[in-house]
């Protein structure tokens, strides 16, 4: 019964292991439920901010605000690369990395030099087993990023945005669309783009249509104001929708391997059945047979 030995130790492990993934599941979906609130949570507020800089833009006002320049030429622009610190989350990760490197490819391609930021381990380790320079990286903010994360990211490169060290920031992160959707996305968030200040059938974007107001303080200082907070926002929710993404993507691939284990348990146990019966019948032949020659 050796066989049948082997294939109970299997039944084990399989069993195990499908006790594991169905908590890591489990523990999941608990994430996922909370990091779901956050992106709600998030989106009324970078609504609002999109809405009140775009009646507050004025084209006039690009020269005063150093976020909206708009480089002829990008000789320098910085990646921030979004990923997680664990694995066990289907082709997460590696969908993100493989946008930042389209990006990264696409912008040394016009001659642009790259300076490298990595959010996760995962991310990191990718990058340093290539033996790529990493301008700086963060392992630690972990499953519930804060505005002050979003802040402490972005604030260094806003410096140097504005002291012309860089051209363009673009944010490699994962769009939350819904548990089924969560496609890898690159954004630039620098040089700063007003919403809607391109199309010309929105009033909102003419200056003028601010002349039925009175602001206090001026348009202008308002805008100094919000513009940083805006692409702190850019970040913050990018954070928020990557680490919802994460969840999900580890989800699914937690049922997932949750259900093959389940199918190799099937497989497994009627395998052992059939050993278990082959030798039953085995030794009742050679009962019978014994008793048959006893009796001859």
């Amino acid at each position: 019964m050796a066989k049948g030995r082997e294939i109970k130790g299997r039944i084990r492990s399989v069993e195990n292991t499908r006790k594991i993934t169905r908590t890591m599941e489990m523990v999941a979906t608990s994430k996922l439920k909370r990091a779901q609130d956050r992106v709600v949570a998030a989106r009324p507020y970078a609504i609002a901010l999109r809405e009140v800089l775009a009646s507050l833009y004025n084209p006039d006002l690009i020269e005063r605000f150093p976020l909206l320049r708009q480089p002829a030429n990008a000789r320098r622009a910085g990646v921030l690369l979004l990923t997680s610190n664990r694995g066990l989350a289907g082709a997460f990760n590696a969908n993100l990395i493989r946008e930042s490197r389209i990006v990264i490819g696409r912008l040394e391609g016009d001659g642009t030099e790259i300076e490298l930021h990595i959010v996760g381990r995962k991310g990191l380790g990718y990058y340093r087993y290539l033996g790529r320079s990493v301008a700086s990286s963060r392992t630690d903010l972990g499953d519930r990023p804060t505005p002050d994360d979003a802040a402490k990211l972005v604030g260094p490169m806003m410096d140097s945005f504005a002291a012309g060290t860089l051209d363009a920031v673009y944010v490699v992160s994962a769009r939350y669309n819904s548990a089924l959707s969560t496609p890898p996305v690159a954004e630039r968030v620098l040089p700063v783009e007003i919403p809607g200040s391109g199309d010309s059938q929105q009033p909102k974007t003419d200056h003028r249509w601010r002349k039925d107001y009175i602001l206090a303080p001026s348009a202008e200082a308002i805008l100094g104001a919000l513009i940083p907070a805006y692409v702190r926002n850019t970040v913050y929710r990018a954070l928020v929708e990557t680490a919802a993404a994460e969840q999900s993507a580890r989800r699914t691939a937690m049922k997932n391997a949750t259900d093959n284990a389940s199918d190799i348990l099937t497989v497994l146990r009627r395998t052992y059945n059939r050993a278990r019966q082959a030798q039953i019948t085995q030794e009742i032949a050679e009962i019978v047979g014994g008793a048959a020659g006893l009796q001859t």
